[in-house]
């Protein structure tokens, strides 16, 4: 047989669109039909599984991590507050005399003493005791007797008696004295004078001091929060075991089921195709070689039916034979598995040719062998497809074409007809089209695709894509 090559583009001006199709999906509803778990092993859903609980895990205790740590440091803060004040309170009040208060020296060195000896001994590491916007004491006695504007939390504090925290403005002129390249925490609160006058009390500690302790408290409650996490983790095992095995039970179950549909159709088609052959084909085989006979016979003795009539008869009934032969391919073709794909695929569109259509198949070195189920699934997409283009396509050339890719063998089946607007068909299919997209649905249960490739006046090319 001749193989011709439909032209690809009849139109110019026309653009073929690809749309995969399906039985009524949607593009979420067609993309989960390629994930079928009897492709999947129960070894790779649990590595998934184990996977994605080990990212959430990791993002947990991130996102745990970085709660922790910001609790930690505000519990941090607290401690802090609470330890200036005892130290405030039990340690700077009592000590602060009126000799203190008028800058004798004697007084201002023993008290320089009870705090280095007593405070600043951790992470604290500045004091400073304020009269009004007077520092009347600090371990860095060049700041004793200055005097600088107090901010109005400061303000607030001397005034309410609250003890408040927050991080140390190095651009003050108060913390000229102070290393720049030093994080410092401030902490203040209110003390009494030796005559009930209210003073304010400042505590500087190191950042790094403040984040030790926040990390100090974060490692204490890691451990737990990580541990719980894990233990969870484990617990789910059982379960992702048991589902998935449930699962994919249910999927065998209903691969098995329909196999066993498409199984017993076949043995239907088979079954109506051998009581064809052998009833109403012979039937009428016989009837046109009797007429044949006969009309032999009236041509040479001259009875009643002219020989014309009784041609005609036999030609009508070699007519009927053809037609019920073609019927018994499209139901059950006879040589598929015994001669074939390429065989089976040359009589499929031998109807085509009778009709004056140029037909070719071509099928590249390599294509065989396959599955059966693969090969039978192959020649019915080709029969939808052939069985669209006779009735719809108005065409005047159909090729079918079949390749073969790794583990993947693909038909094709282009004709060089009026084409369609496939992204329509593929959304809402009209009669005649259900067909292709029920097989569809069948190619994508196997792990294969169906793509229309179309557009008016640009002819059709359908293509089918399935596992060997």
């Amino acid at each position: 047989m001749t193989t011709t090559r439909p032209p690809r583009n009849p139109d110019p001006a026309a653009t073929r669109t690809d749309t995969p199709i399906g039985l009524r999906r949607s593009a979420r509803s067609e993309a989960s039909s390629r994930l079928r778990l009897p492709h999947l092993s129960m070894r790779r859903l649990l590595l998934q599984f184990v996977a994605i609980s080990v990212l959430g895990l990791l993002l947990l205790a991130a996102v745990t991590a970085i709660v922790a740590r910001s609790v930690g440091e505000e519990h941090a803060l607290d401690q802090a507050k609470e330890i200036t004040w005892v130290f405030a309170a039990g340690v700077m009040e009592p000590n602060i005399t009126p000799g203190v208060m008028s800058g004798d020296r004697r007084e201002l060195d023993r008290l320089d003493g009870i705090v280095r000896r007593e405070l600043l001994n951790g992470s604290m590491n500045r004091i400073k005791v304020w009269e009004g916007d007077r520092v009347i004491y600090s371990d860095d006695q060049r700041l004793i007797g200055m005097r600088f504007p107090l901010a109005a939390d400061e303000a607030e504090v001397v005034e309410t008696g609250e003890t408040e925290a927050e991080v140390t403005d190095l651009s003050k002129p108060e913390n000229q004295f102070e290393p720049r390249d030093v994080q410092l925490v401030e902490v203040y609160t209110r003390i009494q004078g030796p005559d009930g006058q209210p003073l304010l009390f400042e505590a500087y500690y190191t950042r790094q001091g403040v984040n030790e302790s926040a990390r100090e408290l974060w490692l204490d409650f890691a451990p737990l929060t990580l541990g719980a996490l894990v233990v969870l983790l484990l617990l789910q095992f059982p379960l992702a075991w048991g589902l998935a095995a449930r699962l994919r039970r249910g999927q065998q179950e209903r691969e098995r089921l329909l196999r066993h549909a498409i199984d017993a159709s076949d043995r239907e088609r088979r079954r109506i195709a051998g009581d064809l052959h052998d009833g109403v084909v012979q039937d009428l085989s016989g009837v046109s070689f009797s007429l044949s006979a006969a009309g032999r016979r009236a041509a040479a003795s001259g009875p009643a039916a002219s020989p014309e009539e009784l041609g005609q008869a036999a030609s009508s009934v070699r007519g009927a034979i053809k037609a019920l032969r073609s019927l018994i391919v499209e139901i059950y073709p006879p040589n598929l598995h015994e001669e074939g794909l390429e065989n089976a695929l040359n009589d499929l569109v031998a109807p085509l040719e009778a009709r004056g259509m140029r037909t070719g198949v071509v099928a590249a070195a390599g294509v065989e062998p396959m599955a059966d189920e693969t090969r039978a699934l192959l020649y019915r997409s080709a029969q939808e497809a052939v069985r669209n283009v006779a009735s719809h396509a108005d065409a005047t050339q159909v090729e079918v074409r079949i390749s073969r890719r790794g583990r993947f063998v693909t038909l094709e089946v282009e004709d060089d007809g009026r084409g369609f607007q496939a992204r329509q068909i593929a959304d809402q299919p009209p009669d005649g089209h259900v067909g292709l997209r029920v097989l569809a649905d069948l190619v994508a249960d196997i792990g294969g695709r169906v793509v229309l490739s179309s557009a008016p006046g640009a002819g059709t090319l359908v293509t089918v894509e399935v596992p060997a």
